[in-house]
C-alpha cells in the first residue's frame, strides 16, 4: 500500500469522532421495544425486581451510546437519558393509539397484537417516534440512526425531524418517504410509496420548511407525490394513487390521477 495515503488514513481515524457502535444501538432499540410492547419479548419476568432489573441493564446501553456522542449533545448524557426515559409513557400511550388506527384501517388485521409484531409501519411508527424524542432533545445523529435502522428493515423512511400526529395509519408502507420538515395531522392515512418531499434540495434551504403539510383526516394513496414546503393537503382530502401534486388543495378535496386520452 501507498506510504502516504496510509498515514492519511492513519490521521484520519485519529480525528475522527467517537460514535457509539451501531450493534449496540440496535441492541438498545430491540430490547426497549421489548420493554414497552410485552408482545415482542421473548422473556417472561419471576418478579417486578427481576423486570426492573433487565429495564435499567438495557438504559444502561442507552448511556453509553449518548456517552460517545456527548460532544454533539446540548446536555449531559444522563439528562439527556432521564428526559427521555420520562417521555415513555407518552410515547407508549401514542403508539397504542396508531396499532388501534392500523387495527381499524385494515380490513386484513385480525387483533393490535398481529399489528404490533408483524406490521411493518407499525415498528416504523414506533421507531419513529423514539426517534423524534432523542431528536426533540438534541440527539440528532442517534435519531437519524436509529430512522435508518426502521429504513433498513422496512423500507419506510421517516426522518425523526417529522412531526406526526396521533392514530397516524401506515397500509402496507414500503417505498413510503416523509422529509426532515414535515407536519402530519390526527387521524391520517398513508399507503405505500407515497413521497412527503422537498420541491428544492438546495443546502441554504436546511433551514426553512421544506416540505408539506398534511392535515386531519387526511388519506394518501399508493404512489403520490407531494412536494413542497408551502404545500398544504387540507383536512379531510383524499389524494388518490400516482397523483403528483406541488400546489396546496383546500379542506375535503378529491384529487384523482386521470389518464391521458389517446386519440
Amino acid at each position: 500500500m501507498d506510504e502516504a495515503f496510509f498515514q492519511e488514513l492513519y490521521r484520519a481515524h485519529n480525528r475522527v469522532r467517537r460514535l457509539p457502535s451501531p450493534l449496540l444501538i440496535e441492541e438498545w432499540l430491540d430490547g426497549l421495544l421489548q420493554f414497552l410492547f410485552p408482545e415482542l419479548s421473548p422473556l417472561r419476568f419471576d418478579s417486578e425486581r427481576t423486570f426492573r432489573l433487565h429495564y435499567q441493564t438495557n438504559d444502561l446501553k442507552l448511556y453509553t451510546i449518548l456517552d460517545a456522542l456527548s460532544e454533539g449533545l446540548p446536555d449531559s448524557p444522563d439528562r439527556i437519558r432521564a428526559a427521555f426515559e420520562a417521555a415513555l409513557p407518552d410515547i407508549r400511550e401514542r403508539l397504542m393509539e396508531d396499532a388501534h388506527a392500523i387495527l381499524a384501517g385494515d380490513p386484513a388485521a385480525i387483533s393490535v397484537t398481529e399489528v404490533i409484531t408483524t406490521y411493518p409501519g407499525f415498528f416504523t411508527l414506533a421507531v419513529y417516534r423514539l426517534a423524534h424524542a432523542v431528536h426533540q432533545l438534541g440527539a440528532f445523529l442517534l435519531g437519524r440512526m436509529l430512522s435508518e435502522i426502521a429504513h433498513g428493515r422496512t423500507g419506510i423512511e421517516i426522518h425523526p425531524g417529522a412531526r406526526i400526529g396521533r392514530r397516524f395509519c401506515i397500509d402496507h408502507g414500503t417505498g413510503i418517504v416523509i422529509g426532515e420538515t414535515v407536519i402530519i395531522g390526527d387521524d391520517v392515512k398513508m399507503y405505500q410509496s407515497v413521497t412527503l418531499g422537498a420541491l428544492s434540495v438546495k443546502k441554504e434551504m436546511a433551514r426553512t420548511k421544506r416540505h408539506p403539510t398534511i392535515e386531519d383526516r387526511v388519506v394518501i394513496y399508493a404512489g403520490a407525490t407531494i412536494l413542497g414546503g408551502d404545500t398544504v393537503i387540507g383536512e379531510g382530502s383524499i389524494i388518490g394513487g400516482n397523483t403528483w401534486i406541488v400546489k396546496s388543495v383546500p379542506p375535503g378535496s378529491r384529487i384523482y390521477y386521470r389518464e391521458p386520452e389517446i386519440t
